[in-house]
């Protein structure tokens, strides 16, 4: 895992401008740096060797020095690639998968990118042709950048690279903004900065003087709800998904450093670690992040699976005021606001695991999207039910069963639940009928826009610009998919990978691996039958199947407790940040211009005095309060700028 920067164009100084671009992410890489500059381009790296540490520098060119790469990630298969390559009489000079690459793409052009089964983020300087390709790895697992500043494109793995770029400044974006705050995270290839956009996942950019063209090399798909499956026999299903995930879980083992696991006590990360323990000849490491509130806690179940893993296990407590302490950080690295405090935690978990000497560990992230385990798929399932009947008193008890790990939703009347889940309220053929409530909710915290900024969002609805952005043959899915589309598609990329995945790692120099992201594995289980993996409220079926004999019963059976973190209460009380009374201060919030000052003091006087509060105000509180971090750490904005003017 790496971090890479470059441009495409005429400019001066390159030498030093790589190296301020590349000194501003040396976290990604804190191993070694490289440069390497032509007329009319130039690339920058900062490596974080993983494989083939001693002859993998880069940037890295082939023997003709025709073709220069700079790439961040790993390609899984590189073995399997590189003796084809051999085969057909190409010769190595190192044992690195980027090196594979650079054969490929001698061979095929960008066509080679089908054949990866990776997760990457690279850069091509193709001499002969005088063009860089940029790419991303299918499902968006690594970041990838850039800007235009007067006919020069540049790029980096993380935007606070390409704010060192004379001329280049931070501004919020404000309608990114308003996506993050209905949609949690900005649609690419809008970023939360004006003027800087994300390569999208799955997509390719080639740039030749005078033209830019782009294209996509791998799309999600799903079969026509009304096609006859292909797999209809639940245990060869089970059988065939087992396979696909060890040889996903073997694949993310190759390293030439140890690689450990995260564990969170649930189905996702025990089965990988249990897959993983099985293949190494070391005793797997394992790591946790554990609460003081019972209701965020699992540990538990961390330690029993721990346990009968034979884990070398290690703990890190997320303890009162400590998300409070980090968040700066955590916006830093993030670089955009966020509604939820959930990458905190990892931050500190990430930091434990380089404690610990590593440099690579496994997760469970993505399962819930490929096998359907969130609740918002089995909340949409029993809506849909209510809303065949509007009228019944007995279908809304339904939402209770969902829900157990909130005890004050159990307490909650009939009619209440109907209305707070909007049973029979969204047309049954919406193509958002799934996220509406999630949106809904969420876009209440909107409440605390300043009018400068409604006035300038002139009415702009994120969820609509969502449904513009929705394939062709989505009508023709199954609910369930669609549901699991929108997931996968948006905000899979957007936040969970992004602001809780490669972000939180990499700001400690960690590289995490997804083997449930492994595309063949995703391919598979997006053809399966929708009760394979939503078998009436019982979530992630197939997978529960296919692990029954490999986990203890009282992991393998858990119904899905979502990973969450304390909110608004982790920032207030007696312990209270000198820097969270200034940022949300009257005269920050009117400085900063985009929320309503008085209604945010009223906000912030109320978290601070009743122990509980309801979605709206901790996503109100926490999204306003990480814009107020991201408006001081990249515009340069000060807390209290108003009243020292």
């Amino acid at each position: 895992m790496c971090g890479f920067g470059g441009y495409f164009g005429s400019i001066r100084d390159a030498e030093a401008l790589l190296a301020r671009m590349i000194t501003a992410i040396a976290h990604r890489g804190p191993d070694e740096q490289g440069k390497f500059v032509v007329p009319d381009a130039g690339l920058g790296h900062a490596r974080l060797s993983v494989i083939g540490i001693g002859d993998g520098q880069q940037p890295m060119s082939d023997v003709s020095g025709n073709l220069t790469i700079a790439f961040n990630g790993e390609i899984f298969n590189y073995l399997e690639l590189r003796e084809g390559l051999i085969a057909k009489g190409r010769r190595f000079r190192t044992s690195s998968d980027t090196e594979v690459i650079l054969h490929l793409f001698d061979e095929m052009g960008e066509d080679c990118l089908s054949l990866l089964n990776g997760d990457f983020a690279l850069a091509i300087w193709d001499n002969r042709r005088r063009r860089m390709v940029l790419a991303r790895d299918r499902m968006g697992v690594r970041p990838l950048f850039y800007t235009n500043k007067d006919g020069v494109l540049y790029f980096a793995s993380e935007i606070k690279a390409l704010l060192k770029v004379p001329g280049i400044s931070a501004e919020i974006d404000p309608i990114a903004l308003d996506q993050i705050f209905t949609l949690w995270a900005p649609i690419a290839p809008r970023t939360a900065f004006r003027n800087i956009y994300e390569l999208e996942p799955a997509s390719v950019m080639i740039v030749t003087p005078g033209q830019v063209t782009g294209k996509r090399y791998w799309q999600l798909d799903y079969p026509h709800r009304d096609a006859p499956s292909k797999l209809t026999n639940e245990d060869d299903a089970a059988e065939e998904l087992q396979a696909l995930l060890s040889d996903a879980v073997m694949l993310r083992m190759r390293a030439d450093v140890p690689v450990g696991s995260y564990l969170s006590g649930g189905l996702d990360s025990s089965l990988v670690s249990v897959l993983a323990a099985g293949m190494t000849p070391l005793q797997l490491q394992t790591f946790s992040v554990t609460f003081d509130s019972a209701e965020h806690d699992e540990s538990a179940f961390q330690t029993e699976m721990a346990s009968a893993l034979g884990a070398r296990h290690r703990t890190v407590a997320c303890q009162a005021g400590d998300i409070a302490g980090v968040f700066p950080e955590v916006i830093r690295f993030a670089e955009r606001p966020i509604i939820r405090t959930a990458p905190a935690p990892l931050y500190q978990l990430s930091g434990l695991v380089r404690q610990a000497g590593l440099k690579v560990v496994l997760t469970g992230e993505g399962a819930d999207e490929v096998f359907a385990g969130y609740d918002i798929f089995r909340e949409a399932r029993v809506r849909r039910f209510c809303g065949r009947q509007p009228a019944s008193r007995m279908r809304p008890n339904l939402f209770r069963r969902l829900y157990p790990y909130l005890p004050g939703l159990q307490q909650q009347s009939v009619e209440y639940l109907a209305a707070f889940f909007g049973a029979g309220n969204t047309a049954l053929d919406d193509p958002l009928f799934s996220h509406r409530p999630r949106f809904k909710t969420t876009a209440a915290a909107k409440i605390f826009f300043s009018g400068d900024l409604r006035a300038t969002l002139k009415g702009y609805d994120a969820a609509e610009e969502l449904v513009s952005r929705l394939p062709e043959a989505f009508p023709r899915w199954h609910p369930l998919h669609q549901a699991q589309y929108l997931e996968s598609r948006f905000l899979l990329p957007g936040y969970i990978l992004s602001s809780q995945g490669d972000r939180m790692a990499m700001a400690h120099g960690i590289e995490g691996r997804f083997p449930y992201l492994d595309h063949r594995l995703v391919e598979f289980a997006a053809g399966l039958p929708p009760d394979m993996k939503l078998k009436g409220l019982v979530e992630k079926h197939i997978l529960r199947k296919a692990a029954k004999h490999l986990l203890p019963s009282a992991i393998g059976e858990r119904t899905k407790q979502p990973y969450r973190a304390p909110e608004a209460r982790s920032f207030v009380g007696a312990g209270e940040l000198d820097y969270v009374s200034d940022l949300l201060s009257e005269a920050s919030i009117a400085a900063g211009g985009l929320f309503n000052a008085k209604a945010v003091a009223n906000l912030h006087e109320k978290c601070r005095t009743q122990p509980a509060s309801g979605f709206r105000d901790n996503a109100a509180f926490v999204g306003i309060l990480s814009t107020q971090l991201w408006q001081k750490n990249f515009t340069g904005q000060e807390a209290g700028a108003a009243r020292a003017a």
